[in-house]
C-alpha cells in the first residue's frame, strides 16, 4: 500500500497533458487488449471500451466480464492503476474548472472574442447600460474593465477582466482591436469634474493609440473638455452634468418631453431609434423617405442632420448613416430587405 501510495501521490504531481494522454492510452489499449484476449466475451472493440470504462469509473454493470486468466488479470491491473489513474484524471478536471470559474470570477481570463462591446467603469450607468444592451441584442458579448475585486455581472455573454482600463495588457486582455465599440464611462468615485475627465481621457488616448478604428463613446463631465478628446481622435461624447440639465428644463417648460426622450433612448416600450441600410435603389432622400413611410418607418436624420424633411429631393450621399422611428417588427422587416450600412 505504501508502493501504491507514492506512486498515486507522484501521479498527481505529473503534467496535466501527460495524465490525460496517459489515462486516454490506457483505455485504448485495454479496450483493444481485453478484446484480443477474450473474443468470445468481447466480439467488438466498443464493447471492450465498454467494459473499460465501467470498471475505471467504477461503475461495473457486470454485463461484460472476463472469464479467462489473462482478461482477469487484465481487469486486476485496471482495479489497481486504471480506478486511480481516473480519478485523479477526474479531479485534474474538476480543479480545472474550478480554477476557472474563480479567475472567471475575479476577472483574469483573457478574451479571445471578436465584435464585442467593452464598458469601461462599473456603475449604475453602466448597469443600465448592460441591461439595454441585452435587451437590444439577446446574444451580444459585453466585457466590463473595472478594478473591482469581483465581476460585478457575470453570464455567458457578459466576462470581466479586472484592472486599470489605460495598462496596455488590460486592453490586450479584452481584445480591444478586435471590439465593436467601447464605452467609456466617467469614475464618479473621484472628485472633481477635472479630475474625472483626465482619467477618462487617459483611458481614451490609451484605446486610441492601439485600436483606432475602434468606435469609441465617452462620457464627459464638462463641454469645456471635448476639445481634448477632440485631440485623441475620440469618436462620440456624452455630457453627463449638462445633458441631465437640459432634459430637465425640457422637461419643465414642456410637460411629458422626458418620455419622449426615454422612448427614443430606450428600446423596451413602443417605438424606437434606428439606423436603417442604404439601398442601392434609393438616388434621392425622398426615395428612402417614401420606401420607409411604405413600409411603416418615419426617416428623421442623417447622422445628426434632421433637416431630412426640407431637402428630399437632394441626392443620397454615399456616406449617408439614415435613422428611422419605427417598431421592432418593422425594422426587422426593414433589415431582411437588405442594404449597406
Amino acid at each position: 500500500m505504501l508502493i501504491l501510495r507514492k506512486i498515486i501521490l507522484k501521479m498527481v504531481k505529473v503534467n496535466n497533458y501527460v495524465l490525460f494522454m496517459s489515462s486516454a492510452l490506457l483505455v485504448i489499449l485495454s479496450s483493444f487488449l481485453i478484446v484480443y484476449v477474450e473474443k468470445d466475451t468481447f466480439p467488438t472493440v466498443f464493447d471492450g471500451f465498454w467494459w473499460v470504462m465501467t470498471t475505471v469509473t467504477t461503475v461495473g454493470y457486470g454485463d461484460y466480464y472476463p472469464v479467462t486468466a489473462a482478461g482477469r488479470g487484465i481487469a486486476i491491473f485496471l482495479y489497481v492503476f486504471g480506478i486511480g489513474l481516473i480519478g485523479i484524471v477526474i479531479g485534474k478536471i474538476i480543479d480545472i474548472l474550478a480554477v476557472f470559474r474563480r479567475k472567471r470570477v475575479e476577472g483574469d481570463i483573457m478574451f479571445k472574442g471578436k465584435d464585442h462591446f467593452i464598458i469601461v467603469g462599473w456603475s449604475q450607468k453602466a448597469r443600465f447600460a448592460v441591461n439595454e444592451m441585452v435587451d437590444t441584442y439577446k446574444n451580444v458579448e459585453i466585457i466590463i474593465i473595472d478594478e473591482l475585486d469581483e465581476a460585478p455581472v457575470l453570464t455567458e455573454n457578459i466576462h470581466y477582466i479586472k484592472g486599470n482600463a489605460s495598462e496596455l495588457y488590460i486592453l490586450e486582455k479584452a481584445s480591444i482591436t478586435n471590439a465593436r465599440s467601447v464605452v467609456i464611462f466617467a469614475d464618479d468615485s473621484l472628485s472633481g469634474d477635472q479630475v474625472i475627465d483626465g482619467k477618462t481621457l487617459l483611458i481614451a488616448s490609451t484605446i486610441e493609440s492601439v485600436a483606432p478604428d475602434v468606435h469609441t463613446v465617452v462620457e464627459v463631465m464638462e463641454q469645456k473638455h471635448i476639445k481634448n478628446f477632440q485631440h485623441a481622435s475620440v469618436d462620440e461624447f456624452i455630457i453627463s452634468n449638462e445633458t441631465i440639465s437640459s432634459l430637465a428644463v425640457r422637461s419643465a417648460f414642456s410637460k411629458g418631453v422626458s418620455n419622449l426622450y426615454n422612448q427614443l433612448l430606450r428600446r423596451s416600450v413602443g417605438d424606437d431609434l434606428y439606423r436603417i441600410p442604404i439601398r442601392s435603389s434609393w438616388s434621392t432622400y425622398r426615395d428612402a423617405f417614401q420606401a420607409l413611410i411604405d413600409e411603416g418607418a418615419t426617416l428623421i436624420a442623417d447622422r445628426s442632420d434632421l433637416t431630412i424633411n426640407r431637402k428630399l429631393d437632394e441626392k443620397l450621399p454615399p456616406q449617408a448613416e439614415l435613422y428611422a422611428v419605427c417598431d421592432d417588427f418593422t425594422y426587422q422587416k426593414i433589415m431582411k430587405k437588405g442594404g449597406s450600412l
